[in-house]
């Protein structure tokens, strides 16, 4: 009877409206949790099929919850560089565990980016779920799969070992003496019928000489000169490139250390001419170990060193600074290389791109890991879990990891945290709403069960 519908109708509104406050006073009570999302009570009537000559029986209603997931929250400043936020689609991959996490171990996917080193240097966040990413190495390509979890590793920012890069590039800049004296010596210098006879050996004294530093490949600091001097030819200059001391390299037949030799030239007005400068712009240098012969040096054998290539930049007409020819004395007027001394771990960084970046304390940063951002065709759909994290479902549709800032995913933003989406004024407005339409459903039991009652009295 109609009467029983209508106390069914009002106790499904005690429970609907019961279960949105108890969605509401979740949203108000993490306000302040980071990477929250607010969840939503959608109401839907439960109307039964109507027949118009028979009286009217009410279906009530039903409350069902939505996690407001594609909602960004603000993003608030933190100390911390491995605070991490999102800005955009996408969640970063996570685990409950990290070295001994097994194929059984799911993967969870959160915005919730408090990550901090825990004993062991691996990254986690304060609900125990620990960040996962592509492993970064040098030699190889990233090994990125867009639904492939298996090649991901947890992200640990401990036991990084220290670094060095060898120098590759030189730039040396210095002005040479238009007017300098040639010395009587120079026109019997000629490395090709002589080799052994050069600036390096001693055998000649050079009109200038300058030297630079160099890193090798573990780090160490050598010493190259730069020897000038002026040829008879009008506008030339013998050059010479040796390290010092000689012992440091090794060849056959080449005792002085020399590692480059030939002639730069000048035009009329000072400028290097390098269509007429045979001094090479490259030198190669073999590794410690392997067999050197003239005109061939590698490193001294005992030094275990790897091959290294040198890039010679002495400028040109069209090159600020390098080699000029002025008459003023002979000058350098800079040398800079690239390179660094060993250097331990300082900090760990975190780039817009979600490269995890080693600095170290010579200046050297190192990739490590690159983080995914996991997105799916329906994010609403993903499965609530504890901690602010979430988990994939049928209804969530394929998981897709990107890399940040690209096909549609956000970028990473360090030393930040994404906060609440909950806005307490629209909250505290729902819950008088669901306040007074719970007082309204209960009017509707109190009210069936006196018409109730006068039915019964009727048989009295």
């Amino acid at each position: 009877m109609s009467i029983n519908t209508a106390l069914l109708a009002g106790t499904s509104g005690l429970r609907a409206n019961a279960s949105a406050l108890a969605v509401t006073s979740d949203n108000i009570a993490n306000a302040n949790t980071v990477g929250f999302k607010r969840q939503r009570s959608d109401f839907t009537a439960l109307l039964l099929q109507q027949d118009q000559f028979s009286s009217y029986n009410a279906g009530g209603v039903i409350a069902s919850n939505r996690t407001m997931v594609e909602e960004q929250g603000a993003l608030e400043s933190s100390s911390f560089s491995t605070h991490l936020a999102i800005a955009g689609d996408g969640m970063f991959v996570t685990r409950q565990k990290a070295a001994n996490a097994t194929t059984s171990d799911g993967y969870f996917f959160t915005r919730a980016g408090q990550f901090e080193p825990d004993s062991e240097g691996y990254l986690a966040n304060t609900s125990g779920y620990y960040l996962y990413g592509w492993p970064v190495d040098e030699t190889n390509p990233i090994p990125t799969g867009p639904t492939d979890l298996s090649v991901l590793e947890p992200v640990r920012v401990s036991n990084i070992g220290g670094a060095a890069q060898a120098t590759e590039n030189i730039s040396f800049s210095a002005n040479l003496e238009a007017s300098q004296a040639i010395n009587p010596a120079a026109s019997t210098y000629d490395l090709a019928a002589n080799p052994n006879v050069s600036m390096a050996s001693g055998d000649f004294t050079p009109d200038f000489q300058s030297t630079v530093q160099i890193y090798d490949s573990l780090g160490g600091i050598r010493t190259l000169a730069m020897s000038f001097m002026k040829s008879p030819t009008a506008n030339e200059w013998f050059a010479e490139v040796h390290v010092v001391p000689a012992s440091d390299v090794q060849a056959t037949g080449r005792p002085d250390g020399l590692l480059a030799s030939g002639v730069v030239a000048f035009t009329s007005d000072g400028q290097l001419d390098l269509a007429n400068s045979t001094l090479p712009s490259t030198i190669d240098i073999l590794a410690s170990n392997a067999t050197a012969t003239d005109p061939q040096i590698g490193w001294a054998t005992a030094s275990g060193l790897a091959a290294q290539t040198l890039n010679l930049d002495i400028g040109g007409a069209l090159t600020a600074g390098g080699l000029t020819q002025y008459d003023t004395p002979n000058e350098l007027v800079e040398s800079t290389v690239d390179g660094r001394a060993y250097g331990v771990l300082s900090s760990v960084e975190v780039d817009k791109d979600g490269y995890v970046n080693a600095l170290f304390t010579n200046g050297l940063s190192r990739s490590i890991y690159q983080l995914p951002l996991a997105t799916f065709p329906n994010m609403s759909g993903l499965n609530l879990e504890p901690g602010g994290a979430f988990s994939a479902s049928p209804d969530s549709g394929q998981l897709n990891m990107k890399a940040a800032r690209e096909g549609g995913a956000g970028a990473v933003q360090s030393r930040a945290l994404e906060a609440s989406t909950v806005d307490l004024a629209e909250e505290f407005t729902t819950l008088i709403v669901t306040q007074r339409a719970y007082s309204a459903s209960s009017k509707i039991v109190t009210t069936a069960d006196e018409m109730l009652d006068e039915l019964i009295r009727i048989k009295r």
